[in-house]
């Protein structure tokens, strides 16, 4: 059946601004087969006047996790709660609204809202403290618990810390309550997965579906995908006839166990997983690392010490990290590589060098995630290796900059999120939003890349704003970009003919608008593969 989308104002998201725009889309089944003008389209079996509605391809956010995400979507958010108060408050507030609870989980507390960014165990048990309290940083680098908890996970004085991770502790060695890095991870994280039951996964991936389609994204790709995940996205697509509502594409989390053979292993069991039923809907198409922390817990791998003297060692040291990429690379998968700090993207370009170097030159597109600071150079760097800079707009909110800034506390602050460079170096750049580390919401996550201004809380003055973009390279960015980080830019992320149908409909029009209409706009309609898979009410 053949569709005809008229009077439009249609964002095809070309490169040629020739192309950027048309009137009229009509689909064909799941595939595009016309853009262009209105007297000239084809006729259709059905058409819809758009009513000058825009038209946008449909955003792939290029960095998410889905699990997390639709959990976190259920759990008490903490972001917009700024003072340790109004964190206790929440608890209280969520203790007593579910009195029959046998935990609390709560996600996306800031470091700067806790007295000198050091929540304790202590904090929380002063308003909850008969059950297990499991709290979320914003960043999920951290994990703040009460005693509760600390006893549920038989966290003690002399429990060790994890490679790539440590607990907080007091004076005498007492665990405080504060779980850094892979400590969060390994205990935290581990005790959620063990006692997180399917029917419960089952509901995370369909909130965070429904959630996505909603915001108009009709593709993701995961980035800590492990076989729960697995069995939850397959259990999803049994219950959907063996497609999905959304596109997936998933990249194998590997942890460093300070074995390489334990190590190694991980990458032939991601790459088992990439030759076994891939499909549009749903595959494995690499593995990630998580090279470092993040700066505002100054647990990122930074070339010159934090503001406080400290600094802190990657997760991954070269001599583990060089032979799974290595491995990876001449698997055929795609390697990730989350790289906060400028020590560690240097290391992650250093360990895809030493691949290309064992491996011979083939097709390749690695990536580095976030890059929030990356020494000058470093884009081009990534150009000439043909690596795509994987970040996240949102994460530079300026509602939740000022710890980020702290925490450097000199001129690495000036250039936070440089996107410009990445663009001018010739590198391709793939926007997302980190979900659940930020709000999932495309059209916010373009407000912020088009501004440099706060999506969070519109009182908030933007902070570098010479780094914003047109908002047709942002868009591009977050659409055509994404789809192709993955390798699909050949049939989806633009409006064209021979392209996936995957179209979002927005009720306002922010090119006309200007971007602060971006945080009013709605969804009208998300169309993957030529079907609505939602559409607004009323």
């Amino acid at each position: 059946m053949t569709t005809r989308y008229i009077n439009g104002r249609i964002f095809t998201a070309d490169t040629d601004p020739a192309s950027a725009w048309a009137e009229t889309v009509v689909i064909d089944d799941a595939t595009i087969v016309y853009v262009g003008s209105t007297d000239d389209a084809p006729e259709a079996d059905d058409t819809v006047d758009l009513q000058g509605r825009l038209v946008l391809p449909g955003f792939t956010d290029a960095h998410t996790h889905l699990l997390m995400a639709g959990a976190a979507l259920g759990q008490v958010p903490l972001t917009a709660a700024r003072s340790l108060e109004e964190i206790q408050t929440l608890l209280r507030d969520a203790r007593a609204a579910d009195p029959d609870a046998t935990v609390i989980r709560g996600r996306g507390w800031l470091f700067d809202s806790v007295p000198d960014g050091a929540p304790t165990a202590a904090m929380i048990d002063a308003v909850v403290s008969d059950i297990p309290v499991y709290l979320d940083a914003n960043d999920y680098h951290s994990c703040w618990v009460n005693s509760a908890a600390l006893a549920e996970l038989g966290i003690t004085r002399d429990t060790p810390d994890p490679i790539g991770g440590h607990f907080a502790r007091d004076a005498a060695g007492e665990p405080t309550g504060l779980l850094y890095e892979t400590a969060a991870t390994q205990y935290a994280w581990a005790h959620r997965d063990e006692t997180t039951t399917d029917a419960d996964r089952d509901a995370d991936v369909e909130r965070v579906i429904d959630a996505y389609l909603a915001a108009g994204v009709t593709g993701t790709i995961d980035m800590a995908f492990d076989e729960f995940g697995l069995a939850a996205l397959q259990r999803a697509q049994a219950r959907h006839g063996g497609e999905l509502p959304i596109r997936v594409a998933a990249h194998w989390i590997i942890n460093n166990t300070g074995d390489d053979d334990a190590n190694l292993a991980q990458v032939a069991r991601a790459a088992e997983l990439a030759d076994h039923d891939a499909s549009s809907w749903f595959r494995i198409v690499g593995i990630k690392l998580i090279l470092d922390g993040v700066i505002d817990a100054c647990t990122a791998a930074m070339r010159h010490p934090y503001a406080d003297g400290t600094n802190a060692a990657p997760i991954w040291p070269v001599a583990q990290l060089n032979p799974v990429v290595a491995a990876a690379d001449a698997a055929g998968l795609q390697v990730a590589q989350h790289a906060i700090g400028d020590y560690a993207s240097e290391i992650a370009l250093d360990a895809i060098e030493h691949a290309v170097a064992v491996n011979g030159e083939r097709p390749r597109r690695h990536r580095i995630e976030h890059l929030e600071y990356a020494a000058p150079g470093t884009a081009e760097r990534m150009a000439r290796l043909g690596v795509t800079a994987s970040m996240q707009p949102v994460h530079s909110d300026p509602a939740i900059f000022a710890n980020w800034a702290e925490m450097l506390g000199d001129d690495r602050v000036d250039r936070a999120f440089p996107w410009p460079e990445y663009e001018d170096a010739g590198a391709l750049l793939a926007f997302s939003t980190d979900a659940p580390t930020a709000p999932h919401e495309a059209l916010a996550n373009m407000y912020v890349a088009s501004t440099r201004a706060s999506a969070l809380d519109r009182s908030v003055p933007a902070i570098h704003p010479q780094f914003a973009l047109p908002l047709a390279a942002a868009i591009g960015h977050a659409t055509r970009d994404a789809a192709a980080s993955v390798g699909d830019g050949d049939w989806r992320g633009r409006i064209a003919p021979g392209f996936a149908a995957d179209l979002t409909v927005l009720d306002t029009d922010p090119f006309a608008e200007g971007p602060e209409s971006l945080l009013s706009a709605h969804v009208v309609e998300t169309i993957v593969a030529g079907r609505t898979r939602y559409r607004a009410e009323g």
